[in-house]
């Protein structure tokens, strides 16, 4: 197992010249990195709750259970410092989450409501190194991509899109997203981001969405609002400087495997083309696979696969994280198979017996369960083209492709949310531009239970064992 400490150094950088695409060479072989801290599955947000770490522990020892660490190099990241996460969050808010334990909540409990904790977004124990591990690990993976030390990074610990600069939000409490983003912009010209989560990636485009250097795209459930987090309509492209760089892609109820994967191909393919990314993040939310608890989708794991398999094939430089998914075998199923497609090989249907998990996966044991469900496909053809049509006449309205002077050390784009965030209240009052109130996540009406054939309800039982 090729592994090692990551630690990057603060002067470790590389100054990228502006310029188009950076492709990697056609016939060489992909690099790519893994980011897995041992500890990151041993948190517990409550029993009742959906958000189970205990995944990322399923995932990787299934990676680990098909020989797929031979095949790249793995990394223990070490966790985030209080200075990385206030690159993007607020002060008070890192020193709340810092502070704040169970034992101590009610002496905080007047902070709740400023910092959105709530049954979705509960303080449970190690709350603060859970943050520090999972953002630690996309800022280490970034740190990676940008330093040429791979083509690929992965890292399924990541992905928690909602957090927001101030609050938690959706069961995230730090977003590691726009962290790592923050730090490629010091490298990458232009950066593509794209999300495949059932749920609107609200809090990245909120982050990102005044600025021209980050493009987001996102495709999720969207239900006039009534769906968490209630943003993500087609009107949503941008503000300022980041007119037009702002994409989404809402979608209804039972979509298939057909039409999901037809559309993001048409999609992302056109966005590509106009926008020329330097560098791709890719959030692989599993919350999108039929059956998901809280979701409504009716995909496989195959078509949330083609997804992965068709931005891999750009040759472009690319992040890959994890999001939601709240069937935790399914979720690690998903994040295993991805794995393999990021490093071109085809895993055998059959789980290996070795998989000290095994007895999880039951009672199929395979890697492609039925997830189909018998539901109909609330979104019509004449629908989808006209979600095609209208996302295709807002790449037109890009004015070519954004043009950025690189330097040795660029201004930190905090600087550039400060200074718009006034700007950027009024639109979103004028427009109802990322304007909410605060939505709850869980128990939402689409959550799916298999009663009591349910083996995820035994996932809380499981987590007092050896997870290392």
């Amino acid at each position: 197992m090729n592994s090692s400490t990551f630690l990057p150094g603060n002067n470790d950088k590389t100054v990228r010249t502006q310029s188009t695409t950076f492709h990697i060479q056609p016939h060489s072989k992909q690099k790519v990195s893994y980011f897995h801290h041992k500890d990151v599955g041993n948190f517990h947000f409550g029993l009742q709750h959906p958000m189970k770490p205990h995944r990322l522990t399923l995932t990787n020892n299934l990676v680990l259970s098909y020989g797929l660490h031979k095949k790249m190099t793995v990394y223990c990241p070490p966790k985030a410092t209080d200075d990385e996460l206030m690159e993007f969050h607020e002060t008070d808010y890192i020193k709340f989450l810092k502070e704040v334990t169970p034992e101590n909540s009610e002496e905080f409990a007047e902070d709740f409501p400023k910092f959105n904790i709530s049954e979705d977004c509960p303080i449970f124990e190690g709350l603060y190194d859970f943050c520090q591990i999972y953002a630690g690990a996309s800022i280490g993976a970034a740190h990676q991509l940008a330093s040429d030390g791979a083509d690929i990074c992965i890292n399924w610990s990541g992905g928690l899109h909602h957090a927001k600069r101030f609050e938690a939000s959706g069961f995230c409490f730090v977003n590691d997203i726009v962290l790592a983003i923050q730090h490629l912009l010091r490298f990458y010209p232009r950066v593509l981001y794209i999300d495949i989560d059932i749920h609107h990636g609200d809090g990245v485009q909120e982050a990102f969405y005044a600025t021209d250097r980050v493009m987001t795209v996102s495709f999720h459930k969207y239900d006039s609002g009534s769906f968490f987090p209630g943003t993500g309509n087609i009107s949503e492209i941008g503000y300022g400087l980041g007119k037009f760089f702002c994409l989404n892609v809402p979608l209804k109820d039972g979509i298939d495997d057909d039409s999901y994967v037809s559309l993001f191909k048409d999609v992302i393919l056109d966005v590509r083309d106009h926008y020329q990314p330097s560098v791709i993040v890719l959030q692989c939310g599993a919350d999108s696979l039929g059956k998901d608890r809280l979701g409504g989708f009716n995909i496989s794991i195959k078509a949330h696969g083609e997804c992965v398999k068709f931005i891999k094939s750009w040759q472009i430089p690319l992040l890959v994280l994890g999001g939601g998914g709240y069937r935790i075998s399914n979720v690690a199923r998903c994040w295993t198979y991805e794995t393999g497609i990021l490093l071109d090989t085809e895993l055998q249907p059959e789980l290996p017996q070795k998989n000290h998990y095994y007895n999880f996966f039951g009672p199929d044991f395979s890697l492609h369960p039925p997830l189909v469900r018998k539901m109909d496909n609330l979104n019509t053809r004449s629908e989808l083209q006209k979600i095609s049509q209208q996302v295709h006449e807002l790449l037109r309205f890009l004015d070519g492709v954004p043009s950025v002077q690189m330097q040795e050390l660029p201004g930190d784009l905090q600087g550039i949310l400060d200074e718009s965030d006034e700007e950027l209240r009024d639109a979103r009052e004028d427009q109802t531009v990322d304007v909410r109130g605060r939505k709850r996540l869980m128990w939402h009406d689409n959550e799916y239970f298999d009663g009591d054939s349910d083996n995820d309800k035994d996932d809380d039982q499981n987590m007092d064992v050896d997870l290392s």
